[in-house]
C-alpha cells in the first residue's frame, strides 16, 4: 500500500469511527495542496457535512486528529475552511523517492496487450508541407510516443493523398509551363517544385476566368468553362482509365515530391511504420456498401444512390455511394478503416485531422459502429485548431503559406541570433553550436504548438516561443543543460549520488518535498495525457517540473552543502528531474541538450 492509500484508508477509518459512517473509498480523493498553504495533500470535506452534523472547520479538524493519531504518514495538518491540508512525514518522501529513484521503467507504463494505429500527416502531393501540416504532425508524434508509454503497441500511419483533381492541377501546369525542370535543374526540393506549379495553375485560372468574363460569361459560367480546368478534370478521367502518359507524369511528379517529403520529415524527427496511398484506396468500400444495404444499415433511392440515415443519432442522411456507382469519400474511408483493420487487428484507430472534418468523422464512426465492425468503438477523431499567424491566415493555392521548411529553418536562426546574444555557446565547436541551434529551434517550435489544448485555434509567434524565459521549451530545455552541468561536477568531485542511502537524511526543505510530489506525479501525467490524446498535459507538466526544480536550486545550496548525505541525496533528486525532463520531452519528440 501506498501512503496515498494509506492516508484515504485512514480517511475512511476516521468517517468510521467519529461519525459512525461508513463511506466508500472510492468517495475519497486527495489533490495537491495550493502552494500558498502549508502540506502536501488536501481532503475537501464539504461534500460530507451531511454525515458529520458539524461545522467545515470541525469536520476537518476531527478528521485531521484521528489521522495525525493513526496514520504514520500524516504528521500533522492545517484546517482552511472546508479544506483539511495534510502535512506528511519526511520519511514518507524519502521512502517515496528512493522508490521512483530507482525505477528502471521510469515514464513506462506495463503493456495492456492492446494495439493502436494513429494516423497523421496526410499530405496532398501538390505541395510541400506548411504551417498546419506541423501542428498536426507534431501531434500524432507525439501522442503516438505517449500511448507508446501507455503501453499500446503503436503504429505510426500516413495516408497520402495522390490523387484527384488538386494533383491534376499541379500536373497540368507543369505541362504547360515546366519545360522539362527538375529538382536538379531548378535547384528546388521535389515538393517545393510541385507546389510552384500547383500556386501557378491558380494564377492561369484566373486570368483565364477574366478573359471569359471578358467576353459575356457570367463569373459562374466562366469558373466551370476556364480551359486549364476542363483539361485538369479531362486529366483525372484519363489518369482513372490508366492512360500511359498521364499515369508516367503522375508518378514522375510524386517521386520528386516524396523525396521532399522525406527530408521534411527527417528535419522534423517524425517517422511512420506504415504509408497508405489514396491511389489505392479510393476504390475500396463498394463492398461495405453491398453488406451494409443487406443489413439494412444502408438504403437506395429512386436514382439509385446509396444512403445512411443517423437522424436518430443526432445528424441526417448522409450519401454513400452516388448513383452512377462512383464512390464519395466516406465510401473510401470505410474501406480504408477496414482495410487497417485486415492489415494491423487493431484496437483502436486514431484520426488525426482539422476540426473542418469533424462531421465528416462523426459520420464515419457512426457508420462502422452501425455496421458492427469490432474496432468501431476504438475508433477517435484528434481534431485540432487551426493555427493562425500575426500576418493572418494562409492559403495554398495562391502561395501564401507558411512552408514548413522555411519556418523551421527561421527557428533555427532564431534561436542561433538568441543564443548568441546571451552568450550560451562558450567553448563549443561550431559543429556543436550547430547541432544546439538545431536542438532549441525545432524543441521552441514542437513546444509551442503542443502546449495549446489541441483542440483550441491558436497563434502561433515565433519570437515567443524562442524564449529562455516563461512557458517555452528553451525554458524547459535550458533547465536540463543546468542539471546535466550539476552532475559534471558531482562526478568530477566524487559525489556518490548513483548508490546513495537517503536513510542518512534527517530534514527536508519544503522545496524538496515539493519537487518530489512532481517527480511522483510522471506517469500519473502520462496516463492522463494517453487518455485524453494530448500532449499538452505533458508540457505543462515539464514547464511545472522545471519551474519547480528551479526554485530548489535557487534556494538550496548543493556544493556548498557540508553534509554529504544532503549533498547526495540533492544530486540524486538533481539527475531525477533530468532523468524525468529527458524522457519527458522525448513524448514530445523534443531533445534536451546536455550543454548550454
Amino acid at each position: 500500500m501506498n501512503f496515498q492509500e494509506s492516508i484515504i484508508q485512514g480517511i475512511q477509518l476516521a468517517f468510521q469511527n467519529i461519525f459512525n459512517h461508513d463511506l466508500p473509498l472510492e468517495q475519497i480523493s486527495l489533490s495537491p495542496t495550493k502552494k500558498e498553504f502549508e502540506g502536501s495533500y488536501t481532503f475537501v470535506v464539504f461534500p460530507f457535512l451531511k454525515v458529520s452534523q458539524t461545522s467545515p472547520e470541525n469536520t476537518g479538524k476531527l478528521i485531521g486528529d484521528y489521522l495525525k493519531a493513526n496514520v504514520p504518514a500524516v504528521s500533522d495538518f492545517n484546517v482552511v475552511k472546508g479544506f483539511l491540508n495534510l502535512v506528511l512525514n519526511e520519511r514518507v518522501w524519502l521512502d517515496l523517492f528512493q522508490k521512483i529513484y530507482s525505477n528502471p521503467t521510469l515514464g513506462q507504463l506495463p503493456s495492456n496487450g492492446q494495439k493502436v494505429m494513429v494516423e497523421y500527416s496526410s499530405p496532398n502531393t501538390n505541395k510541400p508541407l506548411h504551417l498546419g501540416h506541423l501542428r498536426n504532425n507534431f501531434l500524432g508524434y507525439s501522442v503516438a510516443e505517449i500511448l507508446k508509454a501507455n503501453g499500446y503497441e503503436v503504429i505510426k500511419a500516413n495516408l497520402v493523398n495522390d490523387r484527384g483533381i488538386h494533383i491534376c492541377k499541379s500536373m497540368v501546369a507543369y505541362q504547360h509551363f515546366g519545360n522539362g525542370e527538375t529538382p536538379e535543374s531548378s535547384g528546388l526540393k521535389g515538393d517545393h517544385l510541385a507546389g510552384k506549379y500547383y500556386v501557378k495553375f491558380d494564377v492561369e485560372y484566373k486570368k483565364q476566368i477574366k478573359e471569359l468574363i471578358d467576353q459575356g460569361q457570367s463569373e459562374e459560367e466562366a469558373k466551370k468553362n476556364a480551359p486549364i480546368l476542363l483539361e485538369a478534370q479531362e486529366m483525372l478521367r484519363k489518369w482513372e482509365a490508366g492512360d500511359e502518359a498521364v499515369v508516367s507524369l503522375w508518378k514522375q511528379m510524386n517521386v520528386w515530391v516524396y523525396a521532399g517529403f522525406d527530408a521534411t520529415y527527417r528535419k522534423m524527427g517524425v517517422n511512420f511504420d506504415k504509408f497508405y496511398y489514396e491511389s489505392d484506396t479510393y476504390l475500396l468500400g463498394k463492398d461495405i456498401v453491398e453488406e451494409g444495404l443487406a443489413k439494412g444499415v444502408f438504403f437506395k433511392k429512386e436514382n439509385g444512390s446509396v444512403w445512411v440515415d443517423l437522424t436518430t443519432e443526432g445528424l441526417d442522411e448522409k450519401l454513400v455511394l452516388r448513383g452512377d456507382g462512383t464512390s464519395v469519400y466516406i465510401t473510401q474511408d470505410m474501406g480504408t478503416a477496414d482495410l487497417k483493420y485486415r492489415d494491423f487487428q487493431i484496437d483502436k484507430s486514431v484520426y488525426v485531422v482539422g476540426n473542418e472534418q469533424d462531421y465528416h468523422f462523426d459520420v464515419l464512426f457512426k457508420i462502422m459502429r452501425k455496421l458492427g465492425r469490432s474496432y468501431g468503438p476504438g475508433l477517435y477523431h484528434l481534431s485540432y485548431g487551426m493555427v493562425d499567424l500575426p500576418t493572418g491566415k494562409m492559403k495554398s493555392r495562391e502561395g501564401t503559406v507558411v512552408d514548413a521548411d522555411d519556418l523551421i529553418q527561421e527557428m533555427i536562426e532564431t534561436a542561433e541570433h538568441h543564443t548568441k546574444e546571451l552568450g550560451k555557446i562558450e567553448g563549443f565547436t561550431e559543429e556543436q553550436a550547430k547541432e544546439l541551434y538545431e536542438i532549441l529551434g525545432l524543441g521552441a517550435l514542437k513546444y509551442f504548438l503542443l502546449k495549446v489544448d489541441p483542440k483550441k485555434r491558436m497563434l502561433f509567434n515565433p519570437q515567443e516561443s524562442i524564449e529562455f524565459q516563461g512557458y517555452t521549451g528553451p525554458f524547459v530545455q535550458y533547465s536540463h543543460a543546468r542539471i546535466a552541468a550539476i552532475l559534471r561536477k558531482a562526478d568530477q568531485i566524487g559525489v556518490n549520488y548513483r548508490s546513495a542511502d537517503f536513510s542518512q537524511v534527517s530534514e527536508l526543505a519544503e522545496s524538496e518535498t515539493g519537487l518530489i510530489q512532481i517527480l511522483n506525479d510522471f506517469e500519473r501525467k502520462i496516463k492522463m495525457a494517453g487518455d485524453e490524446y494530448s500532449p499538452s498535459i505533458v508540457a505543462q507538466y515539464l514547464f511545472d517540473l522545471a519551474k519547480e526544480y528551479n526554485r530548489f536550486y535557487a534556494e538550496l545550496p548543493i556544493f556548498h552543502e557540508k553534509d554529504l548525505a544532503i549533498q547526495a541525496f540533492r544530486v540524486a533528486l538533481s539527475a531525477h528531474t533530468a532523468k524525468t525532463i529527458k524522457k519527458g520531452m522525448s513524448l514530445l519528440g523534443i531533445q534536451v541538450p546536455e550543454r548550454m
